[in-house]
């Protein structure tokens, strides 16, 4: 993949895959029955979809710091090193939409995991706009946290716990509409900590909610390492609620997606919710304003660990280097002639995302100068038509 130095980690620029690490990712996949048996019926398109998904996840945040750089935003929060941790798992959602306008499933993104928001069907200029503030962007200008009822994304909120309130609401109404329908969020380890988290888990095991729910731990909370605000494993937490769980490699998008499919799945079943926990690391700070501080709080070398591991390289030599022909969708026996033959497949799909993103900043930008919010809109959408039809509530 192409690498940009002005934007991306220092630990990526120069990025190879370590032999023993790709020959992890494998076994990560292999040791595990259930989840193997979901990869290998993957077929050529959908890996192909879950690398365009990683790519596309780290160019809308490559986008925004360059934005950042160029002085057009002040900062923004990125989710650089995480992608996996959100592209695997929203794939494996069902993301149809029923005849009513309604998405299948449901996703409530933190704001670091807005590939949610692309992989859900929102486009990327959208999601950029909700960066510029302009009229036409999801929340007319509003806010940046952005979402979309009608593709199955809740907007993330800034007190970030509350999110699992909300989704835990949207799980209830599944269930009380017997629709067969699954909601999917992100807590990070330092959310857990809230009231909010332990009082919507509980509520979401004693109801048996179709909810998925996943700890993002990427080792800090804003700037607080982990181990200045956690004891114990997060393994052990499912057990105390009394709900299904388990772990993935938050950097194996592979693994992130058969872990999330086999929890969809029971919760679908009726048996949810369930707990996961996803091993990964934020490579930069809580935002683009505190890079140096990010570097501060934790020693070079858990950099230098996390870097070997970029979820998207190693995810793209997983299969330039896998026995499936990504042209033909078959799988052969490997020769010389394989790999680069993939490898040309993976690079036409970066070139095509590459485009989309680059035109959807475009698009961003001509809203920026043509079609900012009018001030007196401040007010519209604010309150419910039930009130202005009575005559209160102003």
């Amino acid at each position: 993949m192409i690498r940009y130095p002005a934007f991306d980690p220092p630990e990526y620029i120069d990025w190879q895959p370590d032999p023993q690490l790709l020959n992890q990712f494998r076994a990560t996949i292999d040791n595990n029955s259930e989840r193997r048996d979901l990869v290998r019926a993957l077929g050529a398109s959908e890996l192909i979809a879950l690398y365009e998904g990683l790519i596309r996840n780290r160019l809308h945040d490559v986008a925004l710091k360059r934005w950042v750089k160029q002085g057009v935003i002040s900062k923004a929060w990125l989710g650089t090193g995480e992608e996996a941790s959100t592209i695997g798992p929203v794939h494996a959602l069902t993301r149809t939409i029923w005849t009513d306008g309604r998405s299948t499933d449901f996703a409530a993104p933190m704001i670091r995991n807005a590939g949610a928001c692309h992989e859900m069907g929102m486009p990327v200029a959208d999601m950029l706009r909700g960066y510029l503030g302009t009229e036409d962007s999801p929340t007319h200008g509003r806010d940046l946290h952005i979402g979309d009822f009608s593709r199955g994304v809740l907007a993330p909120i800034s007190h970030v716990a509350d999110i699992m309130t909300v989704i835990t609401g949207v799980a209830m109404s599944f269930k009380l509409k017997r629709e067969p329908r699954v909601a999917l969020t992100w807590i990070g380890d330092g959310s857990t900590k809230s009231g909010p988290f332990h009082e919507s888990m509980n509520f979401a095991a004693v109801k048996r909610l179709p909810l998925v729910v996943i700890i993002q731990d990427n080792k800090v909370a804003l700037g607080t390492r982990l181990d200045q605000h956690h004891r114990g494993s997060f393994a052990a937490w499912a057990a105390g609620y009394g709900v299904e769980g388990g772990a993935f490699d938050g950097n194996n998008v592979l693994d992130a997606f058969a872990a999330v499919r086999l929890a969809v799945d029971s919760c679908r079943n009726g048996r949810g919710p369930c707990l996961l926990i996803a091993d990964t690391f934020r490579m930069g700070g809580h935002a683009t304003h505190d890079e140096r501080e990010a570097r501060a709080t934790f020693d070079a070398s858990l950099f230098e660990y996390w870097g070997k591991r970029d979820p998207i390289g190693l995810f793209e030599a997983f299969l330039i280097e896998d026995s499936l022909d990504l042209e033909t969708g078959r799988r052969m026996e490997r020769t010389d002639a394989l790999p680069p033959r993939n490898a040309g497949v993976l690079s036409r799909s970066e070139e095509r995302v590459v485009n989309e993103v680059e035109q959807a900043a475009q698009e961003a930008l001509a809203s920026a100068r043509d079609k900012m919010p009018r001030p007196a809109s401040a007010a519209d959408g604010v309150y419910a038509e039930a009130e202005r039809e009575l005559g209160v509530g102003r």
